[in-house]
């Protein structure tokens, strides 16, 4: 028979202090984990768990009303015809069984059904080979594409999809194919997933470049990423036009710096931009001075770690800091203007050029807390219902700018961080939301800016779920896959593209499609 569970002794008003409503808040947060991971270990050892009942929709106010009039009822827009621009690959007529005597034609009905041929197709090409006067040969050649090769491209095409799309894993994807009846080694497979694919990382390296030159901002975002048996993570960069993945062994802010700079040349800068980043990240003066009269372009990490040494610059800090210029520097140097924005979480890596925070991310510092009384719940609500008001204005606000209403949203925005409620927790919550006004409210400023960072992280989420069914990456070149067909996938989707097609227009070499690059430009120009 269980223990019971004991019970915390009541604490009246008179006795409650600061340190005795921290200590009960913990506890409680405490209890609150011990819960989930009791119903965790239930669930791996394969006991009954609590059931999550979703609320019934029959209790919605539509439900309540019980107003069965017409005008309550969704109205449903014309039936579109779902057959209309299907390809028709075959025409079979069907008589009647029987037909009787003084019947008249009147035309077909036509009925579509939709069926798809899977099976393999075997070309065997046979070369016609001439010996030659002079005892050489010659022969017939394959059509281009084959390259050497012993599959098709559709063959290949089908490989990628099914693994960078679909996420089948490998053993399965082989699997798969054998039962289809195509003869194929594991070897060979995992040369098609991994190997030649230059075509595609040359497109991927262009994303970035292109993205950056035609946006006013970026949302950024990471998550884990292991690889070769080492915790790593991958960095998210893009917005509506494009998507860009980058998996690395840091997330620090020199890696985030180095992500947005890649295949750019003279990638370490000492400009005025370098030396207001260094001031503003507190780099001694006297060393500042120091270097105000050096000029920078180095292209390498190494190269840097050299120069710093020649200067005598050891500290890790100080090292830490100028790296992050240089490479600001260098961005900068590129083209990137000033107050380009980044759209991002909370993290400490990302806070470079002109941070915006996302609202949700802010919001859910105050929905976490773990409230110890009503009192406690009456002042979580009141600032909740207060933080999504002022949400909902600014996206009025980003409608139709105005500066009245400008001043108005500062105003109770300031008011709501300095209130001083009785939750000592949810206090230091607001003083946290208050010291991050500035990139809350960039939105004030820059109206064409997001509020919150949800494109990202839905992103990402596809690299998560690719990342939980196949594990981590083992070598150089999967790590380099994964991360080039996150990006094309996600940024065809953008566009409205077909992955499938895009695939195989860039193995046949079609060129149907126009690079993804120049339909990155035209999305801006024109969107």
């Amino acid at each position: 028979m269980d223990s019971l569970k004991p019970q915390l002794p009541k604490i009246n008003n008179e006795d409650r202090t600061p340190l005795i409503d921290v200590l009960l808040e913990l506890l409680a947060w405490q209890q609150k984990q011990i819960d989930k991971l009791e119903q965790e270990i239930l669930k791996l050892k394969g006991e009954t768990t609590k059931p999550k009942i979703k609320p019934s929709k029959m209790d919605k106010d539509s439900a309540e009303d019980g107003d069965n009039s017409d005008s309550s009822k969704k109205k449903k827009g014309p039936k579109r015809s779902k057959t209309e621009h299907l390809k028709i690959d075959a025409m079979v007529d069907i008589q009647p069984d029987k037909i009787p005597k003084g019947s008249t034609f009147k035309g077909y009905r036509e009925v579509v059904i939709q069926d798809i041929v899977f099976k393999t197709f075997n070309t065997c090409y046979r070369l016609a080979q001439y010996q030659t006067p002079d005892g050489s040969y010659v022969s017939g050649q394959l059509p281009d594409g084959f390259n050497g090769c012993h599959f098709g491209n559709d063959l290949i095409s089908f490989i990628l999809y099914q693994y960078h799309h679909q996420h089948v894993t490998q053993p399965l994807l082989l699997k798969q194919l054998q039962d289809l009846g195509v003869d194929i080694s594991s070897g060979r497979l995992s040369q098609f997933i991994t190997d030649d694919l230059d075509v595609f990382h040359d497109e991927k390296d262009q994303l970035l470049r292109t993205g950056l030159s035609v946006s006013q901002y970026i949302h950024t975002d990471d998550t884990g990423a292991r690889h070769n048996g080492k915790n790593g993570y991958c960095t998210h960069i893009g917005n509506e036009l494009f998507a860009w993945f980058s998996s690395t062994e840091s997330k620090s802010r020199i890696n985030f710096l180095n992500c947005l700079g890649q295949g750019s040349s003279q990638f370490y800068v000492l400009n005025a931009g370098a030396f207001a980043y260094m001031e503003q990240q507190k780099l001694p003066r006297v060393l500042l001075a120091r270097l105000e009269n050096e000029t920078v372009g180095i292209e390498t990490a190494s190269a840097l770690a050299i120069w710093l040494d020649q200067h005598e610059i050891k500290a890790k800090r100080h090292r830490r800091i100028i790296t992050e210029g240089a490479l600001m520097g260098g961005l900068l140097a590129q083209g990137i203007p000033v107050n380009f924005s980044i759209v991002s979480d909370d993290a400490g890596q990302f806070n470079v050029f002109d941070h915006a925070l996302c609202w949700i991310h802010a919001e859910r510092i105050i929905n976490r807390l773990i409230p110890l009384n009503d009192v406690h719940v009456k002042a979580v609500d009141n600032v909740r219902d207060q933080l999504w008001q002022l949400y909902r204005d600014l996206k009025a606000y980003k409608l139709d700018p105005s500066a009245i209403q400008a001043e108005d949203i500062k105003f109770r925005f300031q008011a709501m961080c300095s209130t001083k409620t009785a939750y000592p927790t949810l206090n230091l919550a607001l003083k946290r939301m208050g010291n991050n006004q500035h990139e809350l409210l960039r939105v004030i400023d820059k109206p064409y800016l997001p509020l919150h960072n949800n494109l990202s992280e839905r992103d990402i989420r596809d690299y998560v779920k690719k990342r939980k069914i196949s594990g981590s990456t083992r070598s150089e070149a999967g790590r380099k896959c994964r991360d080039t067909f996150a990006s094309l996938k996600k940024t065809c989707l953008k566009h409205g593209l077909s992955f499938w097609h895009y695939l195989k227009d860039r193995l046949l070499g079609e060129s149907n499609i126009p690079p993804l690059s120049d339909l990155i430009r035209a999305a801006a120009t024109y969107g």
